[in-house]
């Protein structure tokens, strides 16, 4: 038994730093509507019409806190071409450990914090970062599993606002 759980997470690791893509075949992408650090909520049908990056994360991860300020550079790009970003940290501290991270990287983009069930009934992830990319329809176009550079995102995200 232990051994397969090393595996399985030598595995997961290893699609990790691999950047595995998992593409998805047009289903639409799973509705939430999760508050954010001042009550608000985010709910992901009503970002339709917009290009919508989902990225599951938390604030211990290595590969997450890397490739978030190839977020927040997207961000302050194409947000006004019609990108939204929800980042859905699944911290177990909360708030408390969440809105400190929130300010010191400069985060602009809304911030939504997951339960443990919640990850595990939006879909399949199975290591963080895990990230989904929306169309302007709800439909989910790719599922990466592991970090991404701007420019590779970029290259995903450009054909969506057309």
């Amino acid at each position: 038994m232990k051994r397969s759980a090393v595996l399985l997470l030598m595995f997961t690791y290893a699609l990790i730093g691999a950047g595995t893509s998992f593409a998805q075949t047009k289903e639409h992408a799973k509705n939430f509507s999760l508050p954010r650090a001042d009550g608000s909520i985010i709910e992901l049908n009503k970002l339709k019409g917009k290009v919508v990056i989902v990225n599951f994360w938390a604030t211990w991860c290595g590969p997450c806190v890397r490739e978030i300020p190839d977020f927040v550079e997207l961000y302050k790009q194409y947000k006004d071409k019609g990108l939204e970003i929800v980042g859905i940290s699944i911290d177990q501290g909360g708030w408390a450990v969440v809105q400190p991270f929130i300010k010191k990287h400069g985060i602009q983009y809304p911030i939504v914090l997951a339960t443990p069930q919640f990850a595990g009934e939006y879909g399949n992830i199975q290591a963080i970062p895990t990230t989904y990319i929306v169309d302007k329809n709800g439909y989910v176009v790719e599922q990466l599993l592991g970090s991404r550079s701007k420019s590779m995102l970029e290259a995903k995200l450009k054909p969506l606002f057309n």
